[in-house]
């Protein structure tokens, strides 16, 4: 079955989704990565079941909360509203939703990666006068990288396929927030359908698996480059 219009756009914007939301939550997921495999202090514990807590709860109750707290009605919403950025049912909300969603799985292998960086290497940086920001940048980034573009990866991927929390936050909107996962469970329910939804989901699958593949790829790239070195 061919795919028309509608569905090259839905292809087209859960690339856009699953791109900004990685990008936007990379950041978050490496600090919080560091301060569960490095940090000793009140609250690591709530910090780790928060960073997780997305990963057991139903992806429907994740998007109703978002809802609530960034709905045109909610605190953060009404707050932001005036200032120009808006989620309900917009494809920010689908970023935002699949960035949440994501979170969980790009912590874990970042965690794992700065875990595994012996302590001794940054002590010798400490001795040698660099400051937290240098030994951050220097060594713990550079060293953990594998783990960095694999959660950065698993994010992406976990994102492209994002639809409880994205549907019930932002519905299903033509040319708006309408995703390839949106767009697959419109063709299950439409009599007729099978072949179209077959369709939509063998692209799904192949891009899932280019992401994994992709991600294999950087971290050889990324340890070979770290053995010549």
């Amino acid at each position: 079955m061919t795919l028309g219009p509608d569905d090259l756009q839905a292809v087209a914007l859960s690339l856009r989704v699953a791109a900004t939301a990685t990008a936007a939550t990379l950041p978050a997921a490496l600090l919080t990565a560091l301060a569960l495999a490095r940090g000793r202090f009140w609250g690591r514990s709530l910090l780790d079941a928060a960073a997780h807590l997305p990963l057991v709860l139903p992806p429907v109750a994740t998007g109703y909360a978002l809802l609530l707290l960034f709905g045109h009605n909610g605190p953060l919403g009404k707050l932001l509203e005036p200032l120009g950025i808006v989620f309900a049912f917009r494809w920010t909300g689908a970023a935002l939703a699949a960035g949440v969603m994501a979170f969980p799985l790009m912590v874990r292998p970042m965690r794992l990666a700065i875990e595994a960086i012996d302590r001794e290497v940054d002590e010798v940086g400490r001795t040698l006068g660099a400051g937290p920001l240098v030994r951050f940048f220097r060594l713990t980034v550079p060293l953990a990288a594998p783990g960095v573009a694999a959660g950065a990866v698993m994010g992406f991927a976990k994102a492209l396929g994002e639809f409880g929390a994205t549907i019930t936050f932002v519905a299903a909107i033509p040319g708006e927030t309408l995703t390839v996962p949106a767009a697959i469970y419109q063709a299950t329910q439409s009599p007729g359908e099978e072949g179209h939804a077959i369709a939509l989901c063998a692209i799904s699958a192949a891009l899932a698996v280019a992401a994994v593949v992709g991600s294999d790829l950087i971290s050889r790239r990324i340890a070979a480059r770290r053995e010549r070195g």
